[in-house]
């Protein structure tokens, strides 16, 4: 069911779509859309790549909640950490526990539903600058909502996590969170500590093919690095289209595999 490249292919084709997904991470995101496919080239069954690719991006995300902690609320860190920790282990869990074939005739789908969710986050950011922009009184979020709405989404994450980004911006401007620097930063933490505790479940669940995932963490930050140069040069537009492109791509590959 899986066919795989020859050894030195797969890991010449691992080391370019890693360095790739790190541009694009950097850039827009996306990147899993390019390292989740080459790890299933090289031969890794479809839940050991997803833990596998997981493992290799989150130090991306680890340095960008160092590099934006000054801009947290601190009064919703232990809140939206909670539904991190919980989301992702579960989410984490549940994919440990679930068929390869059954998870592999969902890939197309989640992939599909990623790259839409990119596809619209334009409007999506647009709407959020604009309702930061507008004067009225700062609400303070609720706690016990803002947990319950963060859940699923962190759930999500631990489980595939492509396209989340947009989605947690939106749920935290929704229950009062406004200014940009706050919900970015915010989004940062919940996805890293999300995939952290998905991480650690992968981890002890004998999840991660240590040598793929190495490879591809250390291509990925030095893409991460070249990306970051050159991120602030390219059209967020035609960035977007770019991973869109690529998303609706690969999710057409593989729908036309398992038809």
């Amino acid at each position: 069911m899986f066919s795989s490249l020859s050894t030195h292919a797969g890991y010449a084709w691992l080391v370019v779509a890693s360095l790739i997904a790190g541009v694009m991470n950097a850039m827009a995101g996306g990147g899993s859309f390019i390292t989740f496919p080459a790890m299933l080239a090289v031969g890794v069954p479809p839940i050991q790549a997803n833990a596998t690719n997981t493992v290799a991006l989150w130090p991306g995300q680890l340095t960008s909640v160092w590099a934006l902690r000054m801009d947290l609320r601190r009064e919703m860190v232990a809140v939206v950490m909670t539904s991190s920790v919980l989301g992702g282990i579960t989410g984490a869990i549940m994919l440990l526990h679930m068929r390869q074939r059954t998870f592999m005739q969902l890939v197309p789908w989640l992939l599909l539903v990623a790259s839409l969710l990119f596809g619209i986050s334009g409007r999506i950011a647009r709407w959020l600058r604009e309702r930061s922009a507008e004067p009225h009184a700062p609400r303070s979020p609720k706690m016990v909502p803002l947990f319950l709405g963060t859940l699923p989404v962190c759930f999500y994450i631990g489980y595939f996590g492509a396209g989340a980004g947009f989605v947690l911006m939106t749920v935290l401007a929704l229950f009062g969170i406004e200014d940009m620097r706050q919900l970015n930063s915010l989004k940062v933490l919940v996805a890293c500590t999300s995939n952290l505790s998905a991480v650690v479940t992968f981890i002890f669940g004998g999840a991660i093919e240590w040598h793929y995932c190495l490879i591809s963490m250390v291509f990925a930050a030095a893409g991460g690095w070249i990306g970051a140069i050159y991120a602030r040069r390219m059209n967020p537009n035609l960035l977007r289209a770019i991973v869109v492109a690529t998303g609706c791509t690969v999710a057409a590959y593989f729908f036309w595999r398992g038809a």
